[in-house]
């Protein structure tokens, strides 16, 4: 038995990556996570490494025995993966304003999960996550994709129905902080 999971974060130069590595050291006596492969484009190899750079300076404080590595090679990071999130913005920022805007100026809704922005957005996402799951059938057949891309139910969707990726989950953490700040208040 493996000591370890292996969790792969696909757009590990996002900027909710500390929040993911927060989670996994807050959880790490029952979700032994034992390293995590953070993997970026070229374009967000900047991003990468900053963000990067924070993981490992947050786990190292935390004294948990978990491996960061930063990477711009899917394949390498995927072998035998046990876990596979997603949090990709294909086009990153210029794509999301071009989301926001048209949409508005033709008097729609502009936001990326819902409305025309939300289309706009799986459009360009779901052939990522599709040749993602083409990658994950050869080097971890057995892992589960966990999307935390936008717009995560379409994504989530094309993830079961076209990719044939039964063991997918959708998870947006908007609900949860509304329900949490609510309570608080």
């Amino acid at each position: 038995m493996k000591k370890g999971l292996k969790v792969v974060t696909i757009g590990g130069g996002s900027s909710y990556t500390p929040e993911l590595i927060e989670g996994f050291i807050d959880r790490y006596d029952t979700l032994p996570v034992k390293e995590i492969w953070l993997v970026d484009i070229e374009e967000g190899k900047e991003k990468l490494n900053i963000v990067g750079s924070l993981a490992k300076r947050m786990v190292e404080k935390s004294k948990k025995p978990i491996d960061i590595h930063l990477s711009l090679d899917k394949d390498e990071a995927l072998k035998n993966a046990d876990f596979v999130t997603t949090q990709i913005r294909v086009g990153q920022l210029d794509a999301r304003v071009k989301d926001e805007r048209i949409p508005l100026e033709l008097g729609m809704l502009g936001q990326e999960t819902n409305g025309a922005g939300g289309m706009f957005k799986a459009l360009r996402t779901v052939p990522v996550i599709l040749d993602l799951i083409k990658k994950m059938e050869k080097l971890c057949p057995n892992a589960w994709l966990i999307n935390f891309s936008n717009p995560a139910g379409m994504i989530t969707e094309a993830s079961i129905n076209w990719g044939g990726w039964e063991k997918s989950i959708g998870l947006c953490n908007v609900p949860v902080d509304m329900k949490m700040g609510i309570a608080k208040l």
